[in-house]
C-alpha cells in the first residue's frame, strides 16, 4: 500500500522549485556578465549564488525525502520550476507571458495534481 505524502515534504519540494528557478535566473544574469576570461566565471557572484541555489535544492530534496512521501507525488511538484521561471522572467526581464504560456502552466498544475492522486 502506498504511503501518504506529508505536507511538509510537498512544501519543501515547492520551495526547492522556487529556489531552482532563482538559480536559473542567477545563471542567466551571471552569464551575461562573463567574458572570454575564465576568471570572469570563477569570480562572478551571480554564478556562485546560482550554484548555492542548486545545492540548496538538493538539500531541500533530501529533507523532503527524510520526512517521507511518494516519488510520483513529490517530483512532479518540482515541475513548478517552469512556472516560477516564467514569472521571474516577466518580473526581471519583462518577458511576456502569453495565453499559450498560461495554458502550459495550467497543464503543468493539472499534471502535478493528477500525478498526486491516489489510484
Amino acid at each position: 500500500m502506498p504511503q501518504s505524502t506529508p505536507m511538509l515534504s510537498m512544501v519543501l519540494f515547492l520551495v526547492a522549485a522556487f529556489v531552482g528557478a532563482l538559480g536559473q535566473y542567477l545563471y542567466k544574469s551571471g552569464a551575461a556578465a562573463t567574458t572570454d576570461d575564465w576568471l570572469s566565471y570563477l569570480l562572478n557572484w551571480r554564478l556562485a549564488l546560482g550554484v548555492v541555489c542548486y545545492v540548496a535544492v538538493m538539500v531541500l530534496f533530501v529533507a523532503a525525502w527524510k520526512h517521507g512521501g511518494e516519488l510520483s507525488v513529490l517530483y512532479p511538484l518540482y515541475a513548478s520550476t517552469f512556472i516560477w521561471g516564467a514569472l521571474l522572467g516577466q518580473w526581471v526581464y519583462g518577458a511576456p507571458i502569453r495565453p499559450i504560456n498560461v495554458a502550459g502552466m495550467v497543464l503543468l498544475v493539472a499534471g502535478m495534481y493528477l500525478m498526486g492522486k491516489a489510484p
